[in-house]
């Protein structure tokens, strides 16, 4: 794999940096090269939230995504902002519970998953950002499964151990989503 750059973006509370987190530490699970960029708002929770993650077999130069290889997209306004940014070629997964918008763009591919929907129904409340980027490894491949795993276990803080169970579920539940 050479550089894969993504920007994952939502609501400050939807766990965007968590997710971020997690994929740049399945990166260097698999001894890949990773940055990790977290962007809030001053407003935390309920304001804006983004993270840069990049991944690649080579040192990086930047740890900004400013044309991300893979967006995801957990609210309007991140969609609005950063659909249009996505490299020609790219993946853009988005919350459809939340997004109720399809993008035109012929090159890249849109994935449309009612993720925050899944969660409840699934009694995985909170986990809609664990189910996309199950959804986000279907497509690209960004880290072996055993490295998802492990990374799952290493940004779980102790005293939430209990869930990491349940991220795991929601990791499966995106990677089966059709």
């Amino acid at each position: 794999m050479a550089l894969k750059n993504f920007l994952l973006a939502g609501f400050g509370g939807q766990g965007i940096l968590f997710s971020g987190k997690v994929i740049a530490y399945s990166g260097l699970m698999d001894g890949k090269e990773v940055s990790w960029l977290p962007s809030y708002g001053p407003e935390m929770r309920g304001g804006t939230a983004n993270c840069s993650v990049c991944i690649s077999d080579e040192p990086i130069g930047s740890p900004l995504v400013l044309s991300p290889d893979v967006l995801m997209a957990m609210n309007l306004q991140s969609y609005d902002k950063f659909i249009d940014a996505v490299a020609p070629g790219g993946l853009a997964v988005i919350d459809s519970t939340l997004v109720d918008k399809k993008s035109s763009r012929t090159d890249i591919t849109a994935v449309y998953v009612p993720a925050t929907a899944l969660a409840s129904e699934n009694d995985l409340q909170g986990l809609a950002n664990i189910i996309l980027i199950g959804v986000i490894l279907k497509h690209t491949g960004f880290a072996d499964f055993e490295a998802v795993k492990k990374a799952i276990d290493k940004c779980v803080p102790p005293k939430k151990r209990h869930l990491i169970e349940a991220n795991l579920r929601a990791i499966e539940l995106g990677m089966q989503y059709e």
